[in-house]
């Protein structure tokens, strides 16, 4: 009898580490999508980099938008930092409406999102998306878009589509970040006229002298934010993260310095994330304030002490 007790006590214990462990186990791995945007880039090499001293595997994966919010839906994926808003606000609303994706942020402020142009070629007259059809030799009946499948191109299709405002002969050539903003480059270098989208931050608002055009408000929006997202549930699952996301608050101007690094120096994100931390070691503060490493210590040492602080 006693040795039946004991075997049974055992059991329990076993099954009860088993079920720790589990519950735990959303805990010790975080994953991230990155839709290949420097910007988004930059803010989870942040998260990243604050969270493995912590303790916890991170694991990253490009996705495009559109699959980022499917994954997200479908638990996949635990967190995305780059939901542009309002510019998707028409792909993420089902999501958050059925209560699979949760916004857990707003991490930026100030952002601008839609059609931009040289000043010279503003100063022409092109101010405005019912402008554009009339520089159509110019523009070589071309808007640069950014990647496939992203809604601020779909948008512009939607206009060539429908002719608004007389685009229905122009395209709207989809590429990456990079690609899109070589081919400015090069129409900049030569003071050729050029339409593309662009947004802030970014370093091409300092790599160029540009103009944001007006009209495209329905979707773009004015000034717009960055939210946090999450699959429902995460934040409960695992609470010391949720807590950070809420913490991490970025600005326009860190996030351009950190952009310029990468872009026009050709730094690793993750080298140019820690030489803007390692000069502004303040930032950390008001991050890890409340948040723990996984051992349940304090997380501002860690972090501090990751960064050669």
């Amino acid at each position: 009898m006693l040795r039946t007790t004991a075997l049974a006590t055992i059991l329990a214990a076993t099954q009860f580490s088993a079920l720790a462990a589990t519950a735990e186990t959303p805990c010790d791995a975080v994953s991230f999508s990155d839709v290949g945007w420097t910007d988004i880039t930059t803010t989870t090499s942040i998260a990243k980099q604050i969270l493995e001293p912590l303790g916890y595997d991170v694991d990253v994966s490009v996705l495009s938008v559109p699959v980022t919010f499917a994954s997200l839906s479908g638990g996949d994926t635990d967190i995305f930092l780059g939901n542009w808003m309002p510019a998707q606000a028409g792909a993420v609303q089902p999501y958050l409406d059925d209560g699979t994706i949760v916004i857990a942020h707003e991490n930026l402020q100030g952002t601008v999102y839609t059609l931009a142009v040289p000043a010279y070629t503003y100063e022409k007259g092109l101010k405005d998306f019912a402008d554009i059809a009339k520089f159509a030799d110019e523009l070589d009946e071309t808007i640069y878009g950014i990647e496939p499948g992203n809604e601020g191109n779909d948008y512009l299709i939607g206009l060539t589509e429908a002719n608004t405002h007389g685009l229905g002969e122009f395209k709207v050539k989809e590429s990456s970040e990079q690609g899109m903003l070589s081919q400015v480059r090069r129409a900049y270098d030569k003071g050729e006229d050029v339409v593309f989208l662009g947004w802030a931050p970014h370093p091409m608002n300092v790599n160029f002298e540009l103009k944001y055009l007006t009209g495209g408000e329905e979707f773009f929006g004015g000034v717009g934010v960055v939210n946090t997202l999450t699959r429902a549930g995460f934040s409960e699952e695992c609470p010391n993260v949720g807590k950070l996301l809420t913490n991490l608050d970025f600005t326009v101007s860190m996030e351009s310095e950190i952009m310029g690094a990468i872009l026009n120096d050709g730094e690793d994100a993750d080298d140019a994330v820690k030489a803007y931390v390692t000069a502004h070691p303040e930032i950390l503060d008001p991050w890890l304030d409340g948040v723990t490493t996984t051992a349940g210590e304090p997380g501002l040492p860690a972090v501090k002490a990751a960064f050669g602080l």
